[in-house]
C-alpha cells in the first residue's frame, strides 16, 4: 500500500492498479499474486448463482473445449482504462474476457471466453482490444477462431469507446469469412449489438434455456410493439433452431454444446488452402438398403437421411440446422473418410418443395463449403418450389435464386444424384448439370421433366378431358412412360450415367476422386451481386 502524507497527517491509500504494495514484495510474488487475481471469478455472488443454473466459468468452458494443458492465455494482465463513474476504483486483471490459444484434438485453434461475472462480460474497450489481438492472430497464422459468448453487451460507462470496439470485431469477423473457420458459442445473453458478430461467423451453437440472442430485449418489444414475451420466446435456442434459423446446432446443456463445437471441427480445415482432416478409420454402410428405400407409389414420402446414412461413412453425418426448414437437409460428413458436403432434398417435409426458407438455408451451406474447398454431393427429389401468394409476396423469386446462385457461383467438385422427381425451375437450380455439376448420376426411379404428370396432361390435353374426362388417366400413363424416367435426360448428356440405388456409394467415390485435382478459373471481378 502506498503512504502518503495530507493535512491530517498521514493515511493510507489503496493500490487501485493492483500492482502490490510496499518494497518487501519481490517480483515473483507480484508476479503470482496478479496470476492468481487473473484466475478468480469477478464476483463469487455472481458465480454461485450461475453455477445453480448449470453454467461453466469462463475459463472452466475454455478447459473443457481445449486439449487438456493446450491453453495460453494472452492479455493476462490488461484492465480497462475508463476513470468515470467509480470505475477507477474497479479495474480487474484481464478485464472482462479471456483470450489465448490451445488445440484440439492436437490442432491449434484460438479462442476468446467472455467472463459474465466480471462487469457481466460487457465489452468495453480492452475487452474488444483483447478478442481482436486473438482474432488477428488466427487469421495471420490460418487457424480456426471459437467465440464463446456470454454478454451483457456494451458496457455503459465507456459509451462509444466500447461500443466502438464492437465495430473492430465486426470488420476482423469479415475480414476472416471464407479464410478460416469462425464458431460461436451462445453460453448465456447476447444482445443488441453483440448479435451481429456471431450472426459473421460461419456456425453458431446455443444451449436451450439458458442462452438467449436478440436485437432488442423483452421490455423493449413490449413497449414499442405492445407484445409480451419471454427470453425463451424471444430469443432462445428452440426458437432461433425453428423459426429464425439463427442457430445452426443447439445443445441440452454447456457440455454438449462444447463437445458438439469439438465434433464440428473435425470436419473442417485450419483454414481455405488446407484439406480437411481425413478420418482413417472407416465403417462403409451397407449401400445394399438403398435398394428398397424408393416407395413404388411416387407420391409417397420417404427419408432422405436414410439415403444419406446408406451413402456416406457410418455415423458420420453431421446435420447443420437440423430443425428449420426441415424440407432441406443440410450438413457434413465423410466418405471413405474425408469430408464432404450433403444437400438433400426431404420428401418427408412438403413432399421436398423448395421454398423461402429452405433455399436461404442451402444458398448459405453451399457457400461455406465452397469457401472452403468441400466437395459438395447433392441429392436431389423435388417436386418444384412451393406456389402461394404468401411465397411469392415475401419473395421466393430473390430467395430461390439464392440457391440457383450458390451452385452456379461454387468450383468445388459437385455431383448430383436424383433420386426420384426432378421437375422444372427445382430441377435446374439444384445443381444441375446445366448450372455446372461435374457429375450427374440418376437412380432408375428418376423422373425429369418441366412438371409432374397429372399437371402436365391437365396443361397438355386441356381440350382432349374436357371432352372425355375418362381419357385423363390413359394419358397420365402416356406422359409417364414417355416423360416419368431419366433415360431422356441421359440421351442428352445431362445424366451421366443411369445407375442402380445401391451403387451410388462406390460412383460418388469414384467422381470424387477424379475431380480432386479440379481448376476452374472465373472471370476476374470484385465479386458478385448475389440477389440478397
Amino acid at each position: 500500500m502506498l503512504k502518503i502524507r495530507d493535512a491530517n497527517g498521514v493515511r493510507e491509500k489503496k493500490d487501485v492498479n493492483g500492482f502490490g504494495g510496499g518494497v518487501h514484495h519481490s517480483p515473483t510474488s507480484k508476479l503470482h499474486d496478479l496470476r492468481n487475481q487473473a484466475q478468480q471469478v469477478g464476483s463469487a455472488r455472481v458465480a454461485e448463482r450461475r453455477q445453480a443454473q448449470g453454467k461453466l466459468n469462463a475459463r472452466e468452458r475454455i478447459d473443457m473445449l481445449l486439449d487438456p494443458g493446450s491453453f495460453q492465455e494472452l492479455d493476462t494482465f490488461m484492465r480497462h482504462r475508463e476513470r468515470n463513474f467509480g470505475m477507477d476504483n474497479k479495474r480487474p486483471v484481464g478485464d472482462s474476457v479471456i483470450t489465448g490459444w490451445g488445440t484440439i484434438a492436437g490442432r491449434l485453434v484460438y479462442v476468446y471466453s467472455q467472463d459474465f461475472t466480471t462487469f457481466g462480460g460487457s465489452v468495453s474497450r480492452v475487452h474488444a482490444d483483447k478478442i481482436c489481438k486473438v482474432m488477428d492472430l488466427a487469421l495471420e497464422n490460418g487457424a480456426p477462431i471459437i467465440g464463446i459468448n456470454d454478454s451483457g453487451g456494451a458496457r455503459i460507462q465507456e459509451g462509444v469507446v466500447g461500443l466502438g470496439g464492437y465495430g473492430d470485431i465486426f470488420l476482423r469477423n469479415v475480414k476472416a469469412s471464407g479464410v478460416i473457420p469462425q464458431i460461436s458459442l451462445i453460453m448465456g445473453p447476447c444482445a443488441g449489438g453483440a448479435v451481429y458478430s456471431p450472426a459473421l461467423t460461419d456456425f453458431i451453437v446455443m444451449v436451450e434455456e439458458t442462452s438467449h440472442m436478440f436485437v432488442t430485449g423483452p421490455d423493449v418489444v413490449e413497449a414499442v410493439t405492445g407484445e409480451k414475451c419471454t427470453f425463451e420466446e424471444l430469443g432462445g435456442a428452440q426458437t432461433h433452431a425453428k423459426e429464425s434459423g439463427v442457430a445452426h446446432v443447439t445443445a441440452s446443456n454447456e457440455f454438449e454444446a462444447i463437445m458438439k463445437v469439438r465434433d464440428l471441427l473435425a470436419y473442417l480445415p485450419n483454414n481455405n488452402t488446407e484439406p480437411a482432416p481425413a478420418a482413417y478409420e472407416i465403417d462403409r454402410p451397407n449401400s445394399a438398403d438403398l435398394d428398397s428405400v424408393i416407395p413404388d407409389n411416387p407420391n409417397k414420402p420417404y427419408d432422405i437421411k436414410d439415403v444419406i446414412n446408406g451413402l456416406v461413412d457410418v455415423d458420420s453425418f453431421y446435420e447443420i440446422h437440423a430443425e428449420y426448414a426441415e424440407n432441406i437437409v443440410v450438413g457434413l460428413a465423410r466418405l471413405n473418410g474425408e469430408t464432404v458436403g450433403i444437400v438433400a432434398n426431404q420428401p418427408l417435409v412438403l413432399a421436398g418443395v423448395l421454398d423461402i426458407n429452405s433455399s436461404r438455408k442451402g444458398a448459405r451451406f453451399v457457400r461455406f463449403c465452397d469457401a472452403f474447398n468441400i466437395p459438395l454431393v447433392v441429392l436431389e427429389d423435388v417436386p418444384g418450389f412451393m406456389p402461394g401468394m404468401d411465397q411469392e409476396h415475401n419473395g421466393i423469386i430473390r430467395e430461390g435464386a439464392k440457391l440457383l446462385y450458390a451452385f452456379c457461383e461454387a468450383t468445388v467438385p459437385k455431383i448430383t444424384v436424383v433420386t426420384r422427381k426432378a421437375y422444372g425451375g427445382a430441377y435446374l437450380t439444384m445443381n444441375s448439370k446445366h448450372i455446372g455439376a461435374d457429375l450427374c448420376f440418376g437412380w432408375c426411379s428418376a423422373e425429369i421433366a418441366v412438371m409432374g404428370p397429372d399437371g402436365a396432361v391437365k396443361i397438355l390435353f386441356r381440350r382432349e378431358i374436357a371432352e372425355d374426362p375418362s381419357q385423363k388417366p390413359l394419358l397420365i400413363e402416356e406422359y409417364k412412360r414417355m416423360f416419368a424416367h431419366p433415360y431422356v435426360a441421359a440421351e442428352y448428356g445431362y445424366l451421366d450415367d443411369v445407375i442402380e440405388p445401391s451403387e451410388t456409394r462406390e460412383k460418388v467415390l469414384q467422381g470424387l476422386q477424379m475431380l480432386r485435382n479440379k481448376r476452374k478459373q472465373t472471370p476476374p471481378k470484385k465479386h458478385g451481386n448475389m440477389p440478397l
